[in-house]
This record gives structure tokens, C-alpha cells and sequence, in this order.
């Protein structure tokens, strides 16, 4: 997501950075790449437009040519704009009634039943209890979907078999009310604006949900085409907010820079992935700093807070510190790592993104699960003891990882620098790494 934008504009003010002084064309030619990176990232072109002249016109003045610093001032005019353009700042959920109704609508396929069942996950961990409607009588298998996602998450579905959507989300919320549950999301089905028919009964589900809250479900990779459907989604139904899905594939980028500015309608939430945990509160500010390339350091912070096992990880430091790191350790903290998701989705939040994957380059993820694969087919105490791991030893441990003998030597040399580099850390006798950069995986 946006790793093209996020490039093109940190090479840009690298170059502004550089310069002791800026004159008012060196901005007008800024702007201008700013402009046309924008357009490739797929923004609307009034937004790009409105923003131009909004960063124009606070860039040639006083603020930036008169500063000590004008390169840093236009990187954070340009900030300050993309944040007003998505909205300012975070759009919470209205979940003041009980039971609070959300109503998903969206396109065939935007990834409603999944962005409801994620969402379901998310407020159970806030310490809500939610209750998830099948309202989906059109696409076969829809009411499975939901029910199996249901259980993934262990969150109860209502469904009612032969009747109408509006009926099923009349008696889903007096089966809320009997269970208390204290939040209702409403799966509905895929419909297109211009389904007046589909239109009209979603209007009725409405009508009887009372809804706090009506998010439309739109895919990223529509690009623009995601403005013009919330648009006319808002027009009938009065939308409070959009989530938008598959924002870590190939889309560029384009429909979170212009959906808020364009139908009024923020964007609440972003889905990542298929996990069931892969959707997180949109914050503008957080957004804007990572296409300038500034990363997300606070967002990984919350997911690791959220993600890690802090007693393990008091566990592990004690064990550093008394110099008693294993393979079994290792082993652990790589399991601990891909809680957080892939090692790309890591690397995306944090400061330089884009100079890191080129470092980085595509092999690091392959390198880590096969690591992994590795270690695991070591018995523990192998892992505990490596000095016993001997040539035969190395011979079943690569066949019951599907590798070579030479990718477990790899593993254990990595791991002898990793533990010297520790004991020097220890000791205070030098300058230490981190273990996972003496293995090569991080």
C-alpha cells in the first residue's frame, strides 16, 4: 500500500531537505512532482487539486522561505494537509446505545461477511459482546460463512432460514436483547447502487435496525470508483463510516486519500489480510507520516502490546541476561513475531520504509519461515543443547524440514554469532547485535 507514493515523495524531500534554502520555484516544482505522484497513486484528481493549492498557498510564504529550515517545513505542511484531506483525526464507532446496531452494506465482494466477523473480534476484545445477523439470503453459502466465522471468533451468529432480511434482523435483535448483547453487526448483502430493488430493501433493514452506524464495506482496489460508490451508498443511506478492505494488496492507495474529502464519509477502519484480526482503526495522522515515509511506530506498538505474551518476553530478557539463550529461545521469539503479521507488514511502519524493503529485499519472509522450519524439527533438547547436533543429526533434522544440510548450518552458525553477540552485550565488553540480525532475519 502506498509504497510507490511513499517513495516517490521521500526521494522529493530528501532533495528538499539537502537545500540550505528554498526559492519559490524550487516549491512550484515540488508541488508539481507532489501533483503528479499523487495522480499515479490514483487520488482523485479534484483532491489532488484542492490539496495542491491548500500546501501552495501556506509554502511560498513566510512559513517556508523565511524558516531556518524549508525543507522540513514543506514536509510538514504536506503532512498537516494529507491529514485534513482523510479526515483530521480518528473517527471512533458510536456504540453509545445497547444494544448498538452497526449495519455492513457494500458491493458484491467488497468483503463484507469477513470486515463484520474481524470487526465482531475487535469489539469482543474491547470487552463487548457482540452478536452477528446473517442478513445475506441471496449468495449461496453466505449464512455458512458467517456461521464459521462466528466460531473461528467465538461469537454468536443469528440466523433465521426461509424468511426476509428485514424480518431476520427484527428477531436477530429481540434474540440480542435476551442474551444482552451489546452490540449487533448486520450482515447484509452485496448490492449495487444502481439496484433500485436492492436499494430499497437494505433501506428497510434500516428502518427496522435503527442503526447507530452504517459502514459501507468498499475494496481498495476499486481505487476512485470507491469514491463514487460511497457516494451514492451516503446519498440513500446516510452512511457514518467506511472500512476499507485489501489495503495491504496492490492497491495504490488512492480511495483512502479520497473517499473523507469527497462523500464526507470517514474512513473507520482499514482490513489487512485474511485473519480475523487484521482490521485496525484508521488515524489520519498515523497514515499521512507513513506515505511520507515516516512510519507507524505507535500502531506497531499497540499491536505488540495486544499481540505479545509479556510475561514470555520478561522470561526471555531474564534469560538474556544470565546468558542461557537457546535455539528453543529463538524459536519462541520467532513465534512471537508472527503474531504481529508478516515481516513486510512490520517493516511498512516504521520510519524509512521504503529504504528497508530495498535493504530487506523479498527473501527475508522465506528466510524466516524456513528457519522456522528448521528449529522446529529439532527435538527439544536439541534446542537446548545444539552442541549435540552432529552430521547425522543434521541429515534427519533437513529432511524433516524439506531443506539442505547447509540451510541447518546456516541456522546454527547464525545462532553461535547471535549468542557471542549477546554475552558481549552482557558483559559490557562491546558493541552487541540484535539476534536477529547476527541470524540474518530481521
Amino acid at each position: 500500500m502506498f509504497d510507490s507514493l511513499t517513495s516517490k515523495l521521500t526521494d522529493l524531500f530528501s532533495k528538499l531537505r539537502g537545500k540550505g534554502s528554498l526559492s519559490e520555484e524550487d516549491v512550484t516544482a515540488a508541488l508539481r512532482e507532489i501533483r503528479l505522484a499523487l495522480l499515479e497513486a490514483d487520488v482523485h484528481y479534484k483532491v489532488v487539486k484542492e490539496l495542491i493549492e491548500r500546501i501552495k498557498a501556506r509554502a511560498v510564504g513566510e512559513e517556508v522561505l523565511g524558516s531556518l529550515t524549508p525543507g522540513q517545513q514543506v514536509v510538514k505542511i504536506v503532512r498537516d494537509e494529507l491529514t485534513a484531506t482523510m479526515g483530521g483525526k480518528r473517527s471512533p464507532l458510536d456504540l453509545s446505545r445497547c444494544p448498538a446496531v452497526v449495519l455492513m452494506v457494500g458491493l458484491q465482494g467488497s468483503g463484507k461477511t469477513t470486515s463484520a466477523a474481524k470487526l465482531a473480534v475487535r469489539l469482543k476484545k474491547e470487552g463487548r459482546k457482540p452478536l452477528l445477523i446473517a442478513a445475506d439470503v441471496y449468495r449461496p453459502a453466505a449464512v455458512d460463512q458467517l456461521e464459521a466465522l462466528g466460531r473461528d471468533a467465538d461469537v454468536p451468529v443469528f440466523s433465521l432460514a426461509g424468511a426476509k432480511p428485514a424480518d431476520i434482523v427484527a428477531r436477530g435483535l429481540d434474540w440480542a436483547e435476551t442474551r444482552l448483547c451489546d452490540v449487533v453487526l448486520v450482515d447484509t448483502a452485496g448490492r449495487l447502487q444502481i439496484d433500485e430493488d436492492m436499494m430499497t430493501e437494505v433501506e428497510e433493514i434500516a428502518c427496522v435496525a435503527k442503526p447507530s452506524e452504517i459502514l459501507l464495506v468498499a475494496d481498495a482496489m476499486t481505487g476512485q470508483e470507491a469514491v463514487n460508490i460511497a457516494s451514492a451508498f451516503h446519498d440513500r443511506l446516510g452512511l457514518t463510516g467506511v472500512i476499507l478492505t485489501k489495503l495491504d494488496g496492490d492497491a495504490r492507495g488512492g480511495a483512502a486519500l479520497s473517499i473523507r474529502h469527497l462523500s464526507g464519509c470517514p474512513v473507520k477502519f482499514v482490513g489487512t489480510g485474511e485473519k480475523l484480526d487484521g482490521l485496525e482503526p484508521f488515524h489520519p495522522e498515523r497514515m499521512a507520516e507513513r506515505i511520507l515515509g515516516m512510519g507507524d511506530v505507535l500502531t506497531l506498538i499497540e499491536q505488540a502490546e495486544q499481540a505479545l505474551d509479556q510475561e514470555k518476553a520478561e522470561v526471555f530478557v531474564q534469560r538474556l541476561r544470565k546468558n542461557q539463550f537457546t535455539l528453543q529461545d529463538f524459536l519462541e521469539q520467532l513465534e512471537e513475531m508472527q503474531k504481529l503479521g508478516p515481516l513486510s507488514s512490520i517493516i511498512d511502519r516504521l520510519p524509512g520504509a521504503a529504504k528497508l524493503k530495498n535493504a530487506a529485499g523479498s527473501e527475508d519472509e522465506s528466510e524466516v519461515r524456513r528457519a522456522m522450519a528448521i528449529l522446529r524439527s529439532m527435538t527439544l533438547e536439541e534446542r537446548l543443547n545444539p552442541s549435540i547436533i552432529g552430521g547425522s543429526r543434521k541429515k534427519r533434522i533437513a529432511r524433516g524440514s524439506g531443506t539442505q544440510v547447509r540451510d541447518v548450518n546456516r541456522v546454527l552458525t547464525r545462532f553461535a554469532e547471535a549468542k557471542r553477540a549477546l554475552k558481549m552485550i552482557g558483559g559490557r565488553r562491546g558493541k552487541g547485535k540484535n539476534p536477529l540480525d547476527a541470524m540474518g532475519l530481521s
